[in-house]
């Protein structure tokens, strides 16, 4: 492995569509269920919209639509209710990270839609394999491949996900 960063993580597993998926706990600010969003006028679509989240706002992207995934199912009605998770990431410098839970300069909060949490693993390097070429998945956002319970799943590079979505 050359992410170093990686030999002792601990990830949060997460499905988005049928795609199995993974990010660094340490980015993972909390877990809420999926929360109904205001959508920003002019914003791209991969964009849901913004949640308030304890005064804070928080941009909402669409995990599907970041991954270039199909919908799992069709929109569901205001009735219905929304299912799914949001995940709260951090995003920044982590020198930031010591700060008492609050947000630091140079950091900011985004959050991704998932279809379903499914666990928290510690993996050792032998769990992960360098990325390879993953076939509908960009490589670009492949930091590695792990083995869970048989299913592979791949770890993101959230930065490399959600960072052109902040600028944008």
């Amino acid at each position: 492995m050359t992410e170093g960063s990686l030999v002792s993580a601990r990830l949060l597993v997460f499905r988005v569509g049928t795609l199995a998926c993974a990010a660094d706990v340490d980015q993972v600010r909390e877990i809420l269920p999926r929360l109904p969003t205001t959508r920003i006028p002019g914003a791209p679509p991969v964009v849901a919209g913004l949640v308030n989240v304890r005064g804070t706002l928080v941009t909402v992207v669409e995990g599907w639509r970041a991954l270039g995934l199909p919908p799992l199912s069709p929109t569901p009605s205001p009735e219905a209710g929304s299912t799914g998770s949001t995940l709260i990431l951090e995003l920044g410098k982590a020198e930031d990270a010591g700060n008492g839970g609050r947000v630091g300069p140079g950091r900011k909060l985004i959050g991704l839609t998932v279809d379903e949490v499914m666990d928290m693993l510690a993996v050792g390097e032998t769990t992960l394999e360098d990325r390879k070429g993953l076939p509908g998945v960009d490589p670009t956002l492949v930091r590695a491949v792990g083995r869970r319970n048989g299913e592979l799943f791949i770890v993101l590079d959230v930065a490399a996900l959600l960072g052109p979505i902040l600028t944008s």
